[in-house]
């Protein structure tokens, strides 16, 4: 039995006892598939199906209504048309169910009319605090408690499970959940829970997945996400996960137009930003489906999680073609296959012949046949070394077998990850896997799904850190309240109270205080129009550079004005912008602040300045963030080598602006929902121990409801 969870989904999932109205005595039915496979599977708990047809349905007694059962049931499925949902859920609630599953389509995926029925079923839910899966929802199975509520007849058609389930599917459309559910029942896997979520009209992806991350018999989910409807929820249970090592992985679909538009179809949902959803999966350390083989593959992987791995991979195999292979994937899909130090070199060459490779990948050749012990020394060198963290052993079945009680042994004193891929029909592959080794028998399903896996492992220790510093108090307290109204100087006033380095400036508000302000400052200098109504001065023609002199500068303040007052002729105009002319910059950037309605603020940085939108060069993360963070951000960029010396280049002020975008990351949570954006564009980065300057600014009110 499963150990019953203090969750208000319990009921939902974990069925003590269960009804279904609209029950057929076919097993081919909808009403009828789910009740025979109770019968079938031999649920433990209450079932009362009903329908004033039968006495008898699949051997349990049939009542005619909801109100002639003996006791509320846990949990009430519900076989019937759409139009009749509402209404029936009303005499459940009164009869004190607490939750149900409608089956029924028909509902806000059907155009108007079936908007309507689903606000009636959501208005229903809202008054009476039921919990409600679906509409349009193929039901569910817990196959720990053998508590069958979908009409899926996958159940009978795959290997039965003799052990407890670990892995739960979960997903926002049945057909995937069965297809993904058999693979990796095929593959010998125990499920612990089958769900799929239908339209969420009144219980969404995410509070399912809060249930299986407190769920002692989930220890992996594999998901399916069109769109995710409560991101700040979702944050929170898969970080839950993460720090209980427990992989999630998520295939999500609408990555492209069409994709986009079948989801809206599908559930009447929008896809969503793919790129903050690639960014936030990879901050959550979220693995990302690719397809479903894979996928079974990573929920056979993550039973092998206690097993110490990484991204650095040594690869051992007899052949030099596999090895180059192997490299060539592995490094292709994001880990790294080191060189090997020379004293491990040295201890491998020591019996490996001279043609066999000993740097990474290590060639063993055909040689190893004849020098069985030398393999347990192979292995145990790349246990114990700290270059590496996981071991793929390339071998043919046959010398597998003869492998297999070094590898063993060597796994037994070593926490390190060994992953095996057989060539043959290895007769060891259940002992390796016992003994934690797990065994692929296809070299491009095993690194599809190893790829992901090791960098999963890697960025554990980076996901932690993310979540304490998401956890922990906020460096400044809320800003007070905004104005309607921010122009540049006032926003960049506002930022400089987070840290965030600006040049000094003065406002003017004719060309006379232009020049007493230019002959302050210092020639050369920099003018701009002033207005919170003109957010890109450089396309309406309101900025002029290097202005050397107060006869150029006097004509330069009559031609913005002019071109501000053609470009918008509603803007109001605060003044002119006097700055000094920022030299010795290495590189431009962009950071900016955004309010995702999924996931709430993420920060976007990439290369600045007007190319910005050229080049699309951006590293995306949610907030918060700190200045190590940005480094990872940075780092990410294309635009990388600009800030590193490339070909000569000066090496950039690199920590000034990670110290700048991290504070700006603080200004932006400080003003919480107040500012829909906050932007730095462009933030010059100087030559290292310059620092960088934010020569632009832009904060957009949200405004007052």
């Amino acid at each position: 039995m499963s150990i019953p969870l203090r969750h208000r989904l319990g009921p939902l999932l974990q069925p003590r006892s269960i009804a279904m109205v609209g029950a057929s005595n076919q097993a081919g039915r909808i009403g009828g598939m789910p009740l025979d496979l109770l019968r079938h599977f031999g649920y433990a708990g209450k079932v009362f199906p009903v329908n004033p047809k039968y006495q008898e349905v699949f051997g349990y007694v049939c009542y005619p209504d909801i109100e002639s059962l003996p006791e509320a049931p846990d949990l009430v499925v519900l076989a019937i048309g759409a139009e009749d949902v509402t209404a029936m859920l009303e005499r459940c609630h009164a009869k004190g169910i607490p939750a149900a599953i409608v089956y029924a389509a028909g509902f806000a995926e059907a155009g108007e009319s079936g908007e309507l029925l689903q606000r009636t079923l959501e208005d229903f839910v809202e008054r009476s605090g039921m919990v409600v899966a679906g509409p349009n929802c193929m039901g569910f199975a817990n196959l720990n408690l053998q508590a069958h509520t979908a009409f899926a007849s996958v159940f009978r058609n795959v290997p039965p499970q003799t052990q407890p389930g670990r892995v739960s599917v979960l997903t926002q459309s049945g057909n995937v959940c069965s297809a993904v559910f058999a693979l990796i029942r095929r593959l010998g896997v125990p499920v612990s829970h089958f769900i799929n979520t239908g339209n969420e009209a009144t219980l969404e992806f995410s509070e399912y997945l809060e249930f299986l991350a407190q769920d002692p018999e989930t220890d992996c989910v594999i998901g399916y996400v069109e769109q995710l409807r409560n991101g700040r929820r979702f944050i929170d249970a898969a970080l839950s996960l993460a720090a209980q090592g427990k992989p999630l992985v998520i295939y999500k679909a609408g990555e492209t137009e069409k994709g986009s538009e079948a989801v809206r179809s599908h559930t009447s949902a929008l896809a969503g930003d793919l790129a903050l959803y690639q960014a936030g999966f990879e901050q959550l350390n979220v693995i990302r489906g690719t397809d479903f083989a894979q996928m079974a593959d990573l929920a056979y992987l993550s039973g092998f999680r206690q097993r110490a791995g990484g991204r650095r991979v040594a690869i051992v195999t007899m052949s030099g073609a596999l090895g180059a292979i192997l490299a060539d994937k592995l490094i292709g899909a994001g880990l790294d296959v080191p060189t090997l130090p020379p004293a491990l070199q040295q201890a491998l060459r020591d019996g490996i012949p001279d043609y066999g490779m000993v740097s990474n990948p290590v060639d063993v050749t055909g040689n190893v046949v004849n020098q069985p012990d030398f393999v347990r020394t192979i292995f145990t060198a790349l246990a114990e070394s700290d270059a590496i963290d996981t071991v793929i052993v390339y071998a043919p079945g046959y010398l597998l077998d003869r492998m297999a009680d070094t590898l063993v042994d060597v796994c037994a004193r070593f926490p390190r990850l060994f992953v095996a891929i057989d060539t043959g029909a290895a007769q060891c592959r259940a002992r390796l896997a016992e003994a934690g080794v797990p065994v692929f028998d296809d070299l491009g399903r095993a690194t599809q799904a190893l790829a992901p896996y090791c960098l999963w492992l890697a960025r554990r220790p980076a996901v932690a850190r993310w979540a304490a510093l998401r956890a922990a108090p906020p460096r400044h307290d809320a800003a007070p309240a905004l104005p309607a109204r921010l122009n540049e100087h006032d926003t960049k006033a506002l930022l400089a109270r987070y840290g965030v380095p600006s040049l000094p400036e003065q406002v003017c508000a004719d060309a006379d205080a232009a020049v007493r302000a230019a002959e302050q400052i210092g020639w050369p200098v920099a003018l701009k129009i002033l207005s919170a109504d003109i957010a890109h001065k450089t396309e309406a023609g309101g900025v002029r550079l290097d202005i050397g002199d107060a006869a150029t500068l006097r004509t330069a303040c009559a031609e913005v004005l002019a071109a501000a007052q053609a470009y918008d002729p509603s803007a109001r105009i605060d003044g002119l912008l006097v700055q000094p002319m920022a030299r010795g910059g290495v590189a431009e950037l962009i950071a900016g602040v955004t309010h995702d309605p999924v996931f709430g603020p993420a920060l976007t940085v990439g290369l600045g300045g007007v190319l910005t939108e050229l080049y699309r060069d951006a590293s995306h993360r949610l907030l918060p963030v700190d200045a190590a963070m940005v480094g990872d951000m940075l780092r990410s960029l294309k635009a990388w080598p600009l800030l590193d010396g490339f070909r000569g280049r000066p090496l950039a002020d690199v920590d000034a602006a990670c110290a700048g975008i991290a504070a700006l990351s603080d200004a932006a949570t400080a003003l919480g929902g107040q500012a829909e954006d906050v932007e730095i564009n462009p933030l010059q980065v100087r030559g290292r121990g310059a620092g960088a300057v934010a020569l632009d600014a832009l904060v957009l009110v949200r405004p007052a409801l």
